[in-house]
C-alpha cells in the first residue's frame, strides 16, 4: 500500500488532520521515548494532555506512578521526571503510569482523539515503517513543539520513519517534507547532541536519559498504538496487548 506522508511539528493543537491520517507523535527528548520503554516492559501508561488531566486519572488508578515535566521541571506531587533511564530500571511494572509532559503527552492525546495513533521514537523507527506500510495510506509524523521549536532529534526519526516509506511508493505532502527527510535521513544517530533539548539534559544533571536514547537505536520490534486513553504495545504480527 502507498500513499501520502507528511511531515511536521505539533504546536497548541492539531491542526486539522484529514479524515482517516494515522497520526505518528514523536518526541525523542522525552516523552515518547518514556511512553515506549514503559509500555516495553510491561507497564501500563496513561499519557495525559495536561495536569489538570492527570490529577483525576490517578485518582481512578490504584497505587499510579506519576511521571513527568512542565516546562521541564517535576510537578508537585509527582514521583519521577520524564525520564526513560529512570522508568528503565524501576521494578514495579505492576504501577500504572499517568505520563505528562510540556507538548508530546498532548500531542498523543489529541492524535488518539483524532483517529489512528502512535507514539514512537528512535527505539521502534523499523517496525513503525512496517506498521504504516502495511494498514494506512495517510500518514502525518509529528514532532511534539518545544518553545515553538521543531526539534532536530524528533526531525531526525520522523525521517528515518519517511524516508523508507517513501522507497515503498508513498508520495511526500508538502515540500517542508521533502527538506526534512533530505537532510536527516542520512544523519548520524547522535546528530541532535548539542541541540537546545539534548544541551538542557546535559546542562540540569539529566544526561542518562540523553546517554539511554543514544544506546537504544531501533531495538524494539513493536508499535505503540494510543488508544482508550493508554498506550499499548503490538509486536509485528500480533494483536494489541
Amino acid at each position: 500500500m502507498a500513499g501520502v506522508l507528511t511531515i511536521g511539528c505539533f504546536h497548541a493543537h492539531l491542526s486539522g488532520e484529514e479524515a482517516g491520517t494515522a497520526i505518528v507523535a514523536v518526541d525523542v527528548l522525552r516523552s515518547t521515548t518514556t511512553t515506549v520503554t514503559a509500555v516495553a516492559k510491561g507497564r501500563q501508561c496513561f499519557p495525559a494532555a495536561s495536569i489538570e488531566a492527570a490529577v483525576p486519572l490517578a485518582a481512578r488508578l490504584s497505587n499510579p506512578l506519576l511521571v513527568g515535566e512542565l516546562g521541564g521541571s517535576m510537578p508537585y506531587g509527582f514521583h519521577l521526571q520524564n525520564s526513560p533511564a529512570e522508568i528503565e530500571r524501576r521494578t514495579d511494572i505492576e504501577r500504572p503510569m499517568v505520563l505528562l509532559s510540556t507538548s508530546g503527552t498532548r500531542l498523543m492525546c489529541e492524535a488518539a482523539a483524532s483517529g489512528a495513533a502512535y507514539a514512537a521514537c528512535l527505539r521502534n523507527v523499523t517496525a513503525q515503517v512496517k506498521e504504516l506500510r502495511d494498514g494506512h495510506d495517510r500518514v502525518a509524523l509529528l514532532g511534539a513543539d518545544s518553545r515553538g521549536e521543531f526539534r532536530a532529534e524528533d526531525q531526525l526519526c520522523c525521517a528515518r520513519i519517511a524516508a523508507p516509506l517513501f522507497e515503498a511508493g508513498y508520495e511526500p505532502g508538502d515540500e517542508s517534507t521533502e527538506r526534512v527527510v533530505e537532510k536527516w535521513m542520512d544523519a548520524p544517530d547522535d546528530t541532535f547532541v548539542g541541540g537546545r533539548s539534548s544541551q538542557y539534559l546535559i546542562d540540569t544533571g539529566q544526561r542518562p536519559d540523553l546517554d539511554f536514547v543514544l544506546s537504544h537505536i531501533d531495538d524494539l520490534d513493536g508499535v505503540f498504538p494510543v488508544t482508550d486513553g493508554r498506550v499499548v504495545m503490538r509486536a509485528q504480527g500480533l494483536s494489541e496487548t
